[in-house]
């Protein structure tokens, strides 16, 4: 299946479906498919912007997300590269320390805020989002170089199953940060 095909699929990702057990999404995507699908978006010559916005969306869908995110982060802030759907977050660009991002950049660990509205941690990017991770992103020297933002409108949206997707999506975006694997 092309990088087309599988960005434009609404129902699932390389054919595996998620399905609902008690009223919670539980996920079954393949995570060696995924990062295939995010090695092929990151990779060639188009513009980085273009490419990590393609490996959003790609993990826009495997978690069934609302929206997914990608940032760099430098000594002194945390900047979106690109993001999927066609509004920007209020904040594409502010200080490293502050949010749940510069949570987890702080703490090198993924940080899952399962209610938002109850967070003082969170650094508001839609009004509507419910609940939000955080993933961070190291480079060979262990420095934490980007992250991956997943937000949800539902509170109560992330749990083991969907921490662990987005934390093996890693892999897969190493091109886009030049990161050695």
């Amino acid at each position: 299946m092309s990088l087309a095909a599988l960005i434009s699929d609404a129902g699932s990702l390389s054919g595996c479906c998620p399905f609902l057990v008690t009223g919670r999404c539980r996920l079954t995507v393949n995570p060696t498919e995924l990062n295939r699908a995010l090695r092929a978006a990151v990779s060639g010559n188009r513009a980085r912007a273009e490419r990590a916005r393609d490996a959003a969306e790609l993990i826009r869908r495997a978690t069934r997300a609302r929206w997914v995110g990608l940032y760099d982060v430098t000594a002194s802030e945390i900047s979106a590269i690109a993001w999927t759907g066609d509004e920007a977050p209020a904040h594409p660009v502010f200080p490293r320390e502050q949010g749940l991002s510069g949570s987890a950049v702080a703490s090198g660990s993924t940080i899952i805020s399962n209610d938002v509205a109850k967070d003082p941690r969170y650094l508001t990017a839609f009004v509507s989002t419910g609940s939000e991770m955080i993933v961070p992103i190291r480079n060979k020297d262990s420095l934490i170089v980007g992250t991956i933002d997943v937000e949800s409108e539902r509170t109560r949206a992330f749990g083991i199953a969907e921490r662990e997707l987005v934390e093996g999506c890693v892999a897969g975006l190493a091109d886009l940060w030049r990161i050695q694997r």
